[in-house]
């Protein structure tokens, strides 16, 4: 159990403290500050605590602004997501009548990094630990990019953050190793010219309760409704008034993506559709996580046999797997896997429409958006030359409304009719795809009306199919290895050890 930070002066002395701490960091120059928020309890308590610090403070020396940013990585606890828009949407208007320096802001990912566009788009699998090409593009860019704008704006700019040193031993390791001996403040990792003030790094989880349960919100949201979203993310619906340090709290919770498979089970959303029956509309969400999970031996050997055995840009790379052979490293999702993902999520998004239709409340989660839909669909054709534009009908049938979307170009010659007796032609999808490829890159040429370069184009085209089969790329690379071994390699004189 974490020793409280309130046990030697009491909570109401260490406030003060902590008000009095803010208020000087705050006049001690004219760099912005920039706030982490994320709608959780440690984010709320360093936005609460700078709230009333500043607001102590005459209008006059409220003169610096204070950014408070949240990023929606499209893909949050749907949930949690509306409670912090909802919360930013109050905290801007109650900023502006108390007049106070605060700007929220809602920031998102942009189209070509999110995640659907990058899952059923361009093929990536879902984020594993050896392959975490989520947080980088979902959460960090964007508030990085705007950290950047202010900086770029002001020169400075210092973060405050909801971390705490009781959180993990990783984590107080981590802040330790960035402290600046006699300073409140610490270098960012990353970004130049930014600091990092961290206002309850030696708090406990229990501490952060007791503030949130004895001090009200500023700005007019409910801690008490922020703790019962916390109560229902717990599997025993345990979440008691903490009245010291020996009273267990529910701040165990975790709230992320509903799509997160870097955790083996989403407990958060597990444990809101069992203790409340209003939630009950999130269990196709909770499907569609478990189907893209890939712990099991059962899930993984689905999991490969759904992704290409060539990389994005057509190559082959090769390793040798846990029996000693040598095997393809794999690549994006073929094409029946991605048409499968969006069917699901378009099905879900649909069945939870139908689900706040049937009681009239006037509520509604979007899974996919519009924007998205249209970028994965410029990929599927104009990337990887997938003319056939199948997104339209699925959405027209899944849905059961017209699809409003952009009007592409077609081939004349390449109409579904003519790709069905094209396919039928061939012996398997990967042969159907090259000749459908090699047609549409050889027909876009020709109608650029630019010569230099076709042959060249054509071929970088044609290596992207070096390899039909997997059977036929493992044949080659056996091939390879048998060459390497048995080259024998002997100096060709003593200069530096040149072997040829």
């Amino acid at each position: 159990m974490s020793v409280s930070a309130f046990k030697s002066l009491g909570i109401e002395k260490t406030i003060e403290q902590k008000i009095e701490e803010i208020q000087s960091l705050y006049q001690e120059n004219k760099i912005p500050w920039v706030i982490g928020y994320s709608g959780g309890k440690d984010s709320t308590a360093v936005t609460q605590l700078t709230w009333m610090a500043i607001n102590q403070l005459p209008p006059e020396k409220r003169r610096k602004p204070i950014y408070v940013i949240t990023t929606d990585t499209m893909v949050e606890n749907p949930v949690v997501s509306n409670w912090v828009e909802s919360s930013l949407i109050q905290m801007k208007s109650e900023a502006k009548m108390e007049e106070m320096p605060i700007k929220p802001n809602l920031l998102k990912p942009e189209l070509k990094d999110r995640f659907w566009v990058n899952l059923i788009g361009r093929g990536y699998p879902a984020p594993r630990r050896g392959f975490r090409w989520c947080t980088d593009r979902l959460k960090i860019r964007p508030s990085n990019d705007f950290i950047k704008r202010v900086v770029s704006k002001h020169g400075e700019a210092i973060m405050l953050l909801g971390v705490r040193s009781a959180e993990s031993a990783a984590r107080a390791k981590t802040i330790k190793s960035h402290k600046k001996e006699g300073s409140k403040l610490s270098d960012h990792q990353n970004l130049p010219n930014c600091k990092i003030f961290s206002p309850i790094v030696d708090w406990s989880n229990d501490d952060v309760w007791v503030f949130l349960d004895q001090y009200s919100n500023p700005w007019n949201y409910s801690n008490e409704q922020l703790k019962s979203m916390y109560q229902g993310a717990t599997e025993d619906n345990e979440c008691p008034v903490v009245v010291d340090t020996s009273t267990p709290s529910c701040g165990s919770s975790r709230f992320g993506c509903w799509v997160c498979t870097l955790v083996q089970k989403d407990k958060s959303m597990d444990a809101m559709i069992k203790n409340d029956q209003d939630k009950e509309w999130m269990t196709p969400l909770l499907k569609i996580r478990d189907e893209l999970d890939f712990y099991s031996d059962k899930a993984q050997i689905a999991e490969r046999a759904a992704r290409e055995f060539n990389r994005l840009g057509g190559e082959v790379s090769f390793y040798q797997n846990k029996n000693g052979d040598l095997d393809t490293v794999p690549g994006p999702y073929v094409k029946a896997k991605r048409i499968q993902i969006l069917e699901k999520v378009l099905k879900a998004e649909a069945r939870i429409e139908e689900h706040f239709k049937l009681n009239e409340k006037g509520e509604s989660t979007q899974l996919i958006s519009f924007d998205e839909l249209e970028e994965i669909r410029r990929i599927w054709i104009e990337d990887k030359n997938e003319v056939e534009d199948e997104l339209p009908e699925i959405f027209e049938r899944i849905k059961g409304k017209k699809y409003e979307g952009k009007t592409y170009r077609s081939l004349a010659v390449l109409n579904k009719e003519n790709l069905g007796v094209l396919e039928s032609l061939c012996d398997s999808q990967k042969e159907y795809e090259m000749v459908r490829n090699l047609l549409v890159k050889e027909m876009k040429l020709k109608s650029s009306g630019v010569r230099r370069g076709f042959i060249n184009q054509l071929e970088k085209e044609l290596n992207k199919f070096l390899y039909i089969t997997k059977e036929e790329a493992l044949e080659a690379g056996n091939e390879r290895q048998d060459i390497i071994k048995s080259i024998e390699l002997k100096p060709i004189n003593d200069y530096e050890g040149i072997k040829i």
